[in-house]
Protein backbone atom coordinates (compact mmCIF):
# COMPACT_ATOMS: atom_id res chain seq x y z
CA UNK A 1 0.00 0.00 0.00
CA UNK A 2 1.39 3.51 -0.67
CA UNK A 3 1.51 5.69 2.15
CA UNK A 4 -1.80 7.36 2.32
CA UNK A 5 -3.10 10.74 3.42
CA UNK A 6 -5.90 12.35 5.00
CA UNK A 7 -6.86 15.77 6.37
CA UNK A 8 -5.91 14.07 9.98
CA UNK A 9 -4.26 10.52 9.65
CA UNK A 10 -1.62 9.02 6.83
CA UNK A 11 -2.18 5.19 6.62
CA UNK A 12 0.92 3.02 5.36
CA UNK A 13 1.66 -0.82 5.48
CA UNK A 14 2.18 -2.85 8.62
CA UNK A 15 5.16 -4.87 7.49
CA UNK A 16 6.19 -8.08 8.66
CA UNK A 17 9.97 -6.42 10.06
CA UNK A 18 7.58 -3.71 11.95
CA UNK A 19 5.09 -6.51 13.59
CA UNK A 20 8.16 -8.67 14.66
CA UNK A 21 9.58 -5.39 16.21
CA UNK A 22 6.51 -4.60 18.05
CA UNK A 23 6.32 -8.28 19.65
CA UNK A 24 9.39 -8.21 20.66
CA UNK A 25 9.89 -4.54 21.90
CA UNK A 26 7.28 -1.40 21.28
CA UNK A 27 10.08 0.99 22.61
CA UNK A 28 12.32 -0.29 20.02
CA UNK A 29 9.27 -0.22 17.59
CA UNK A 30 8.96 2.95 18.30
CA UNK A 31 12.61 4.86 17.93
CA UNK A 32 13.12 2.10 15.01
CA UNK A 33 10.69 3.71 12.63
CA UNK A 34 9.76 6.80 13.96
CA UNK A 35 6.27 6.38 15.49
CA UNK A 36 4.69 7.54 18.63
CA UNK A 37 2.58 4.37 19.71
CA UNK A 38 -0.55 5.43 21.62
CA UNK A 39 -0.64 3.18 25.07
CA UNK A 40 -3.76 1.00 23.89
CA UNK A 41 -2.34 0.17 20.41
CA UNK A 42 -2.19 -2.95 19.51
CA UNK A 43 -5.87 -4.37 20.73
CA UNK A 44 -5.28 -7.81 22.09
CA UNK A 45 -7.86 -8.73 19.44
CA UNK A 46 -5.20 -7.46 16.66
CA UNK A 47 -2.50 -8.66 18.33
CA UNK A 48 -3.12 -11.78 18.70
CA UNK A 49 -2.79 -12.59 14.84
CA UNK A 50 0.57 -11.23 14.60
CA UNK A 51 2.34 -14.50 14.66
CA UNK A 52 -0.33 -15.95 11.73
CA UNK A 53 0.48 -12.80 9.46
CA UNK A 54 4.04 -13.04 9.77
CA UNK A 55 3.97 -16.56 8.85
CA UNK A 56 1.50 -15.62 6.24
CA UNK A 57 3.34 -12.24 4.62
CA UNK A 58 6.64 -14.36 4.40
CA UNK A 59 5.08 -17.34 2.61
CA UNK A 60 3.20 -15.02 0.52
CA UNK A 61 4.20 -11.11 0.62
CA UNK A 62 2.21 -9.58 -1.98
CA UNK A 63 -0.48 -10.18 1.04
CA UNK A 64 1.53 -7.71 3.42
CA UNK A 65 0.51 -4.46 1.05
CA UNK A 66 -3.07 -4.96 2.05
CA UNK A 67 -2.28 -4.55 5.82
CA UNK A 68 -1.50 -1.39 7.14
CA UNK A 69 -1.47 1.46 10.28
CA UNK A 70 -3.59 4.40 11.07
CA UNK A 71 -1.16 7.17 12.32
CA UNK A 72 -2.41 10.34 13.70
CA UNK A 73 -0.43 13.58 12.08
CA UNK A 74 -0.47 15.70 14.35
CA UNK A 75 0.98 13.73 16.86
CA UNK A 76 2.81 10.97 14.99
CA UNK A 77 1.07 8.32 16.85
CA UNK A 78 -0.20 4.99 15.52
CA UNK A 79 -4.29 4.51 16.66
CA UNK A 80 -4.97 2.48 14.66
CA UNK A 81 -4.70 -0.30 11.93
CA UNK A 82 -6.61 -1.17 9.13
CA UNK A 83 -6.04 -2.65 5.21
CA UNK A 84 -8.20 -5.91 3.94
CA UNK A 85 -8.10 -9.56 4.61
CA UNK A 86 -6.08 -10.59 2.21
CA UNK A 87 -6.70 -10.41 -1.90
CA UNK A 88 -9.56 -10.08 -3.75
CA UNK A 89 -11.26 -13.05 -4.09
CA UNK A 90 -12.78 -14.91 -7.59
CA UNK A 91 -15.12 -12.89 -7.23
CA UNK A 92 -12.53 -9.15 -7.34
CA UNK A 93 -14.10 -8.76 -3.41
CA UNK A 94 -12.04 -7.83 -0.50
CA UNK A 95 -13.07 -7.90 3.05
CA UNK A 96 -11.78 -4.04 5.11
CA UNK A 97 -11.13 -4.47 8.50
CA UNK A 98 -9.90 -1.63 10.92
CA UNK A 99 -9.49 -0.64 14.55
CA UNK A 100 -9.30 2.69 16.15
CA UNK A 101 -8.21 2.54 19.97
CA UNK A 102 -10.58 3.06 22.07
CA UNK A 103 -10.20 6.70 23.43
CA UNK A 104 -9.66 7.92 19.77
CA UNK A 105 -13.49 5.95 18.74
CA UNK A 106 -16.00 8.60 17.97
CA UNK A 107 -13.89 11.60 16.52
CA UNK A 108 -14.37 10.07 12.84
CA UNK A 109 -11.04 8.91 12.39
CA UNK A 110 -12.27 5.68 11.25
CA UNK A 111 -14.36 7.23 8.76
CA UNK A 112 -12.06 9.47 7.44
CA UNK A 113 -9.50 6.13 7.12
CA UNK A 114 -12.18 4.30 5.76
CA UNK A 115 -13.66 6.72 2.60
CA UNK A 116 -9.51 6.67 1.76
CA UNK A 117 -9.21 3.01 1.87
CA UNK A 118 -12.28 2.02 -0.10
CA UNK A 119 -11.04 4.65 -2.94
CA UNK A 120 -7.59 3.04 -2.62
CA UNK A 121 -8.79 -0.54 -2.83
CA UNK A 122 -11.27 -0.14 -5.65
CA UNK A 123 -8.33 1.61 -7.73
CA UNK A 124 -6.17 -1.70 -7.21
CA UNK A 125 -5.98 -4.31 -9.94
CA UNK A 126 -8.49 -6.96 -9.75
CA UNK A 127 -11.20 -5.34 -7.31
CA UNK A 128 -14.36 -5.01 -7.97
CA UNK A 129 -16.06 -4.19 -4.84
CA UNK A 130 -15.27 -3.79 -0.82
CA UNK A 131 -17.39 -6.01 1.49
CA UNK A 132 -17.31 -6.29 5.01
CA UNK A 133 -18.54 -7.90 8.15
CA UNK A 134 -19.76 -6.49 11.95
CA UNK A 135 -22.00 -7.77 14.83
CA UNK A 136 -25.57 -6.26 14.98
CA UNK A 137 -25.04 -4.49 17.91
CA UNK A 138 -21.92 -2.91 16.67
CA UNK A 139 -23.61 0.70 16.24
CA UNK A 140 -20.74 2.45 16.10
CA UNK A 141 -18.60 -0.04 13.18
CA UNK A 142 -22.85 0.39 11.53
CA UNK A 143 -22.39 3.94 11.26
CA UNK A 144 -18.46 4.15 9.71
CA UNK A 145 -19.89 1.35 7.23
CA UNK A 146 -22.63 3.66 6.08
CA UNK A 147 -20.65 6.64 5.77
CA UNK A 148 -18.10 5.33 3.70
CA UNK A 149 -19.95 4.22 1.05
CA UNK A 150 -20.92 0.33 1.83
CA UNK A 151 -24.37 -0.50 1.84
CA UNK A 152 -26.06 -3.50 3.36
CA UNK A 153 -26.91 -6.25 1.58
CA UNK A 154 -27.86 -9.24 4.16
CA UNK A 155 -27.87 -9.95 7.96
CA UNK A 156 -27.31 -14.19 8.25
CA UNK A 157 -25.72 -15.91 11.14
CA UNK A 158 -25.63 -13.10 13.89
CA UNK A 159 -23.61 -11.41 11.12
CA UNK A 160 -24.52 -8.04 9.01
CA UNK A 161 -22.97 -8.25 5.53
CA UNK A 162 -21.97 -4.83 3.61
CA UNK A 163 -20.83 -4.05 0.30
CA UNK A 164 -19.97 -1.36 -1.89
Amino acid sequence: MPELHTSRLIMTTFTIEMMEKVLIDKDAFSKEFSFNIHSEWPLPEYQQFFPYKINKFKETPIENKWEGLIIHKETNTIIGDMGFKGSPNEEGAINIGYSIVPDQRGKGYASEMGKALVQWGLAQTGVKKIVATCSPDNHPSIKVLQKIGLRFTEGKKGKLYWTT
